[in-house]
């Protein structure tokens, strides 16, 4: 059994995919450190000096300066602001990731059509060789295909 695990943790598909999930994971927190860190500040002061991760809805009834203040007081909250900072993440992931694609798709090229080495008589139908003169299954002559 356990060389039989070996084999199939050694198959490359495998390692390959361990290896695109832990970059990815890394990815993800550069994506969210670029979102929260850079990107929404300068969003949130042209919107008129707003933190985006500090918007959220009361709904418990009492009254909180702020999020951490409500989250302190063990309010139930909505944190819109939160949110909008993942789906602005998810965004920037998607279209990465979709460059990404892009790119190596364009990289990849088709592969060479395989040289036919065969051709139908037109006589019988059946496949002969290319270089052949006359069919072998109904003697026609085919020179002049």
């Amino acid at each position: 059994m356990l060389r039989e695990f070996k084999e199939f943790a050694m198959r490359g598909n495998v390692l390959d995919m361990a290896i695109g999930i832990i970059i990815g994971a890394a990815f993800g927190k550069i994506i969210t450190s670029l979102v929260g860190d850079i990107l929404m500040p300068p969003i949130g002061l042209i919107l008129g000096k707003v933190d985006f991760s500090s918007l959220f809805l009361n709904i418990s009834g009492k009254s909180y300066d702020t999020l951490a203040a409500a989250k302190a007081a063990g309010a139930a909250t909505i944190n819109y602001g939160l949110f909008l900072n993942a789906v602005i993440d998810f965004v920037i992931v998607a279209f990465v990731i979709f460059l990404l694609v892009r790119q190596v798709n364009k990289w990849k090229t088709p592969a060479p059509a395989a040289a036919t080495t065969t051709k139908d008589c037109p006589y019988c139908c059946t496949a002969i060789p290319m270089q052949a003169t006359r069919c072998p299954n109904c003697t026609s002559d085919v020179r002049k295909n």
